[in-house]
């Protein structure tokens, strides 16, 4: 059955194939003038591509050919799958060209064949005489046809070429084999293991050759030859599982012990050792371990070396079930070696403790362990201290271990690694890279003093890590203080004051003179703290946190008019670094005393040299604090007091003086022109005047004041608004500005009553809930925020004023 297939119409003409099922096309032909038309065709898509390179497409045609436009792209009802598309390929690929078989029919057309086949190998050996497959190719085909006398003649034709080529020798000794012509095949591996001793494959094969035929004197005899010439491990090896096959384990011992002779490798030894533990001979086993050791040697290298032995030993004792005899290898091998260098053995013997030992022998392996592991850290970094600490440590928690125990402790161990550690001096004269030195000095001094009760020891080391230290560039006051206490615990009280002394002498330093006055204190030698103080002073005249600790001390000892003096000195000193908290402190003792004329005497002085705001809030809050009687234990502040009894005690008008004062100072502030030309300096002090009437003052007249001094302070009624104010960057912008009404009313009278009125309006509107309810509202809601309503009147207000200004008296008559 056939099916057509239209391809394309050229001239009008549309063009028909003929194919069959598999889409093969037979021939084309113009055919058929009628009008577009549709045939669905199930065809594979080689159907084209066949139909290009066919003979029965014509040369116009295959010229026109197009492929048709699809219109319809709906899947068709036959999927073409993957196989059929593989199976359609390989249908289609050319078949290989085969030799034709030819059939002899007699021993004429046999010789005449052999003859021209001769023929042909010798034209090509001669042609590539030295290509060895060629050969072997003519040899294989004699011993093909039954000529083994040519094949052996091309064969040793071919060794005369090439002899060290071994291919050629598996080859003939191969096709003497299949010919089952043995003798022939033992005379071939003679000669070739004899002219190439180095060749293994040879003495493998000729050995296999012989156990073949169970001519075991013979295999043995061939091992023989061959381990003359020292082989490699894998010949020893065969040589004794050829023993071992045969029962023979007193020869396979023995050829051991020849091997050990060639190689005295760890690794042979340790298959002997075993090979003797798995025959039962342990005493042998045994001895030859000892064997091994002994010619390894004590020395640190050859330990390091036979480390292997010494693992397989002590496995082989371990299996055994001697543990004591295991222990003893291990520790022997891991005292010769050192830590760095036997991280395998460690962990085996680790392994072992953890199974067969007791809790101090884990805790041994353990910190061996750990051991190894800081020498490898420290071999990278020398100055690590971190890990120093961490060495150091760890040597010390296994000093107390031995002691807790009952055995000797040896600090020989903690010694060494801290004498290595402090060996490690830092680079450079910067005091950054000392920090973390200095306190492995501290930890070796503190362990030879609690530890090991060596006092002399001790001492030597602070004064060792005193002189390392480069005190004109820097010190470390700890330092010079752990020796100090040192020498209090030895009951030597002048030899800490000269260390000390010396100290402050060489390098004085804040640190040293509060640890030496917390010393005398503790020692309650008030006399010398004094004195101490005085140098302190003497050499930081600036530290306000000396004088304040100097009063303490004149305080706790009762002695006022001293802690007044020192105050008054501290005070009049021209430069302090924290002069806020010496005259709190000042005021504080005042105020303890029950002097409120002295307390309010200071705020004077204070406020001629600042008038910051929490000075002024300060002021008025301890004129309205309850002053203790002098002489009463009372730990609190004015701050403080005033909080806890306000108004017992209090001038509630001197308070409402201090605040008004404070209020004048500000406002005036913000008139001063060098204020005013400073854009930031004059935002701040206004923002500050406003926390003092929002935060304080107002807050203040609402519990102690009256309606009169409610209205006056209303008057000032601080808000924000919406003004135009130069910019840092040139030019005006709008931001939230701080206005005061006492202000407007000082600049313009008449706008501040354009004010009065419209907040007059706003009240009654209010009042009689009209058209003004939705701004009350407003108002009521952002009461917490300042009247924000009431400041958009004000921003008319100062609109309205501004035209006012500009507009002359009328506008202002008017108005």
């Amino acid at each position: 059955m056939h099916k057509y297939l239209i391809l394309s119409s050229y001239n009008g003409r549309q063009v028909f194939v003929a194919c069959d099922t598999k889409g093969t096309p037979y021939a084309a032909s113009p055919e058929f003038q009628a009008g577009p038309f549709s045939i669905n065709v199930d065809l594979p898509l080689s159907c084209e591509r066949s139909l290009r390179g066919s003979p029965a497409m014509s040369g116009s045609a295959r010229q026109g050919f197009q492929a048709p436009r699809v219109k319809n792209r709906a899947p068709a009802a036959v999927q073409i799958t993957a196989e059929q598309l593989l199976r359609e390929a390989e249908g289609s690929q050319a078949v290989q060209f085969r030799a034709p078989k030819q059939r002899v029919e007699d021993y004429e057309e046999l010789n005449e064949y052999r003859g021209r086949k001769r023929k042909e190998f010798e034209e090509r050996i001669r042609r590539t005489r030295g290509k060895i497959r060629e050969w072997q190719s003519y040899a294989s085909w004699e011993a093909s046809q039954g000529e083994f006398d040519r094949s052996r003649s091309v064969y040793e034709r071919a060794l005369d070429v090439d002899s060290r080529d071994i291919s050629l020798w598996l080859s003939y000794t191969e096709m003497e084999l299949k010919a089952r012509n043995v003798q022939h095949a033992r005379n071939l591996f003679d000669r070739a293991v004899t002219f190439l001793p180095r060749i293994n494959q040879l003495w493998y094969k000729y050995v296999y050759l012989e156990e073949l035929l169970q001519n075991i004197p013979g295999a043995r005899q061939v091992f023989e030859r061959w381990m003359k010439w020292e082989p490699d491990d894998k010949a020893w090896q065969a040589y004794i599982k050829l023993e071992e096959r045969y029962n023979e384990l007193d020869r396979a011992s023995a050829i051991y012990e020849r091997w050990v002779a060639v190689r005295p490798e760890p690794r042979v030894w340790v298959k002997w050792g075993k090979f003797e533990e798995e025959r039962g001979k342990l005493d042998k086993a045994r001895e030859v371990f000892q064997m091994a050791l002994e010619f390894f040697g004590d020395e640190e290298e050859q330990v390091e070396k036979a480390q292997a032995v010494f693992s397989a030993f002590a496995k082989m004792e371990t299996r055994l079930k001697e543990y004591d005899r295991a222990r003893v290898i291990y520790k022997f091998a891991l005292s010769r070696v050192s830590r760095s260098k036997s991280t395998a053995l460690y962990a085996t013997y680790t392994k072992f403790e953890k199974q067969h030992g007791d809790r101090s022998g884990v805790e041994s392996t353990v910190l061996g362990k750990r051991r190894i592991q800081y020498e490898e850290e420290l071999s990278h970094d020398s100055r690590d201290y971190n890990t120093w600490f961490d060495y150091a440590r760890l040597e010390e928690d296994a000093f107390r271990g031995d002691l807790e125990d009952g055995s000797e402790p040896k600090p020989e161990k903690v010694r060494e690694v801290y004498e290595r550690a402090v060996a490690q001096v830092p680079p450079g004269g910067e005091k950054r890279h000392w920090r973390r030195y200095i306190f492995l000095w501290l930890d070796y001094a503190l362990f030879e003093e609690i530890e090991t009760e060596d006092i002399p020891r001790a001492r030597q080391i602070y004064k060792t890590a005193i002189d390392l230290v480069p005190h004109r560039q820097f010190t470390f006051a700890k330092l010079w203080i752990m020796l100090a206490r040192f020498e209090i615990r030895q009951m030597d009280l002048m030899a800490a004051r000269k260390v000390l002394g010396a100290a402050i002498g060489i390098c004085p330093k804040e640190a040293l003179f509060k640890g030496y006055i917390q010393l005398e204190l503790e020692l309650h030698e008030f006399d010398r703290a004094r004195t101490l103080y005085e140098k302190y002073l003497e050499f930081d005249p600036t530290n306000c946190s000396a004088w304040i600790k100097y009063a303490e001390l004149e305080i706790m000892l009762g002695d006022v008019d001293r802690v007044r003096a020192i105050f008054e000195l501290a005070t009049s000193q021209a430069a302090l670094d924290m002069p806020e908290l010496l005259w709190k402190s000042y005021i504080d003792f005042e105020f303890d005393e029950g002097e409120r004329d002295r307390t309010r005497a200071l705020y004077e002085r204070l406020l001629e040299k600042s008038k910051h705001l929490k000075i002024w809030l300060a002021y008025a809050r301890f004129e309205m604090a309850k002053m203790s009687a002098a002489g009463e234990d009372d730990d609190e502040g004015p701050e403080e007091a005033a909080t806890a009894a306000v108004g017992e005690e209090g001038d509630v008008e001197k308070a409402r003086v201090v605040y008004e004062r404070a209020y004048a100072y500000f406002k005036a502030d913000c008139q001063r022109t060098e204020v005013k030309d400073d854009l930031e300096t004059f935002r701040k002090v206004k923002a500050q005047r406003a926390e003092l009437v929002l935060t304080a003052w107002k807050p203040f007249e609402e519990e102690h004041g009256s309606a009169e001094t409610l209205q006056r302070l209303g008057q000032i009624n601080p808000h924000k608004e919406l003004a135009w104010e130069p910019s840092e960057f040139g030019g005006m912008e709008e931001v939230w500005a701080w206005k005061f009404d006492d202000d407007i009313l000082e600049e313009n009278p008449n706008a501040f009553k354009f004010l009065q009125m419209a907040r007059q309006w706003k009240m009654s509107s209010a009042a009689k809930g009209g058209a003004g309810q939705m701004d009350v509202e407003e108002d009521e809601k952002d009461d917490s925020d300042e009247d924000s309503d009431s400041d958009k009147e004000v921003g008319a207000s100062g609109e309205a004023r501004e035209s006012r200004s500009n507009g002359g008296s009328e506008s202002g008559s008017e108005t």
